[in-house]
């Protein structure tokens, strides 16, 4: 009997790294894509972390966006040498690169047939939500979660912004020279503190000291999970007791408990008639009664603690990196080209004065919402998504082998000349003068920093507010320079980030 079970074993594991991939590999070279040779167990994973770690050895020229072959060189390679749609090996299962607009457009809007991957056990300490959902469980939590992020809810977010914003700028007033009115400023740690404020005030409204500190520690999660990735996609790792998963596993408790916590000391205030439904819990937390009231006594209605509990932790992770690395691309590039920096900074006197920015006239801010287009373009929070096939599936004119990964590389298509033109990868934000169907060529998905289709971004109208919200009022009081000191070196940890920060010159207006 153990000889059968032994026998049976190696069978399911030469068939997981042998033969299903080279029968897949088969498949995907009789529809014409081209790839590298499957290698025995680790694939490309070898090839793709020593050119990760050549091309994040040095800086870039201060000035080039030609940054693809730095933040996804793998990807490069493969399209440089195999032309579109490419293929790679991750270890034993293949990934499509696809690079065929109508094919992202294709594989986008079908989100019950091109699927979230499963998250990998790391990730599950940091984030779960919608974001990691497929099938009808997205569907029931999107519901639930959407009335939170209409524009209407979001105009408490100004004055959020507002203050937020304010105190960091009141801390960069006091850092100025008494002699010339200058400083240098790292801007990546304070736009990251910055969005860190305004999500704790916006999610947790009056428990939004609870809510920071909570955060705080889903900073150092963040860094944590970061750290660990490529070892947690070691079999077996997860369950070591390095000093790492102790951490982890300690702040994931933690988190829950202080959360739990926070919701029902909110369901309790709200039941009572004692706290406000304005913060997103509040809004979160109304939804999902009114949810479980309309649909009576069926099963699996609404959202449990444990799933709120995972949209607070989204809330963070979508509230805090991503907007932050579009606030600190843009201050990059407005420090960049100080003439593109004058224009807005005059819409925004324009429309505001110096007084501070509402809701009706942030719309207006046609120049801003140019350049954050631009800065989203170039540099995308997220350079690629990931769907993944559960059955064969056809895709266009390619029949796709069941298992197959998809990755849609967000920053090669922003940066694609047949969409963009041979200004590509230089800073024109007014090619978005006539709106974002107008500003490429030849197809409405070369431009989705946000997703496309039905998983488009439900937190898109949080992130253009609070961005508008700060780069007007810190146009009202400085301008700001690139520093010497700049090394121009982006790369994806969880976002995109400066490797080494951002260093300015602000100058008090």
């Amino acid at each position: 009997m153990a000889v059968i079970g032994g026998g049976w074993w190696v069978w399911k594991m030469a068939k997981w790294v042998w033969v299903d991939p080279k029968k897949m590999e088969r498949r995907l070279r009789e529809e014409g894509l081209r790839g590298h040779p499957y290698r025995f167990w680790v694939g490309d994973l070898t090839r793709m972390a020593n050119m990760q770690k050549q091309a994040t050895s040095s800086p870039l020229p201060s000035h080039s966006h030609d940054v693809i072959s730095r933040v996804l060189p793998f990807d490069h390679h493969l399209v440089t040498r195999h032309g579109k749609n490419p293929f790679m090996w991750y270890g034993p299962t293949p990934r499509l690169i696809l690079t065929d607009p109508e094919l992202n457009k294709n594989v986008l809007n079908n989100n019950y047939d091109f699927v979230k991957l499963p998250v990998i056990s790391v990730i599950k300490y940091l984030s779960a939500g919608i974001a990691s959902y497929n099938g009808d469980k997205w569907a029931n939590h999107r519901k639930i979660i959407n009335p939170a992020f209409i524009l209407e809810k979001l105009k408490t977010l100004i004055p959020i912004t507002c203050q937020s914003c304010n105190e960091m700028i009141n801390k960069w007033e006091n850092m100025l020279s008494p002699t010339d009115g200058t400083c240098e400023v790292d801007v990546l740690p304070w736009l990251k503190g910055l969005t860190k404020e305004v999500i704790s005030r916006a999610a947790f409204g009056s428990s939004y000291e609870e809510g920071r500190q909570i955060f705080d520690i889903l900073s150092e999660q963040t860094e944590l999970v970061a750290n660990n990735l490529q070892k947690h996609r070691i079999p077996l790792w997860r369950f070591l007791p390095t000093k790492d998963n102790k951490r982890m596993k300690q702040n994931e408790r933690n988190m829950e408990a202080s959360l739990e916590c926070i919701i029902n000391k909110k369901k309790e205030a709200m039941q009572a008639r004692q706290a406000t439904k304005d913060d997103l819990l509040g809004i979160l937390l109304e939804s999902n009664q009114k949810e479980i009231e309309e649909q009576g006594n069926k099963k699996n209605v609404g959202l449990s603690i444990k799933d709120v509990i995972g949209e607070c932790k989204l809330f963070y992770l979508a509230g805090q990196e991503t907007i932050s690395s579009l606030l600190v691309w843009t201050m990059m590039l407005l420090s960049m080209y100080p003439d593109w920096q004058a224009r807005a900074r005059e819409e925004v006197l324009q429309v505001f004065g110096n007084q501070k920015p509402d809701f009706d006239a942030l719309s207006r801010l046609k120049i801003v919402t140019m350049i954050m287009y631009e800065a989203l373009r170039l540099y995308p929070p997220i350079a690629w998504a990931e769907r993944c096939t559960e059955k064969d599936m056809k895709l266009g004119n390619l029949s796709i082998p069941k298992g197959v990964r998809i990755s849609l590389p967000i920053i090669m298509m922003h940066h694609d000349e047949r969409f963009w033109g041979d200004d590509a990868k230089e800073f024109k934000p007014d090619r978005f003068s006539k709106g974002i169907s107008n500003a490429s060529k030849g197809s409405s998905v070369a431009f989705f920093p946000f997703g496309w289709g039905p998983r488009i971004c439900i937190g898109q109208n949080f992130a253009f507010l609070e961005a508008k919200t700060v780069f007007s009022l810190i146009l009202q009081r400085f301008s700001f320079e690139l520093s010497p000191t700049y090394a121009h070196a982006p790369m994806t940890v969880l976002t995109l980030q400066p490797q080494h920060g951002v260093q300015v010159i602000l100058h008090k207006l």
